[in-house]
């Protein structure tokens, strides 16, 4: 849908929001908008996962601190030959970061991570400490 600058003119947050957009769009996605992903609590456990396909599993990083979860990785750009150009060119390539935070502190020796198929998925128990305990009353 293409908006006319009336349209625009009479909404300006959503013009705002566009423009927005434009200027933190980089060719690297080292914004928060990739890679996106799922969160699910349930209980005293957390489950992040990603789609990030294309990516050499030595190249992601994941690091923990308190509630937060940071996830970075790369993908380096496909190399052409001198006779070749692109006729289109929409796959990204470059580094790429995510910061995620928990209603928790997560234990950081328990945290388990896989990668298959393009699927990255991290599982995220809550540190023993943080955990409620029941008082009992004497």
């Amino acid at each position: 849908m293409t908006t006319t600058y009336l349209e625009r003119l009479l909404d300006p947050w959503r013009e705002f929001d566009r423009m927005t957009r434009l200027v933190n769009r980089t060719d690297s996605y080292g914004s928060s908008e990739y890679p996106a992903v799922n969160v699910w609590v349930n209980g005293d456990n957390a489950v992040i996962t990603t789609e990030i396909p294309g990516i050499d599993r030595n190249t992601i990083d994941i690091s923990v601190s308190g509630n937060t979860v940071s996830l970075s990785g790369s993908r380096p750009a496909e190399e052409t030959k001198e006779e070749q150009s692109y006729h289109r060119h929409e796959l990204w390539h470059g580094k790429f970061s995510k910061t995620v935070k928990l209603p928790f502190n997560i234990d950081a020796d328990k945290v388990n991570a896989t990668y298959r198929n393009g699927v990255l998925q991290i599982s995220l128990p809550q540190l023993e400490a943080d955990k409620p305990r029941k008082i009992n009353i004497n």
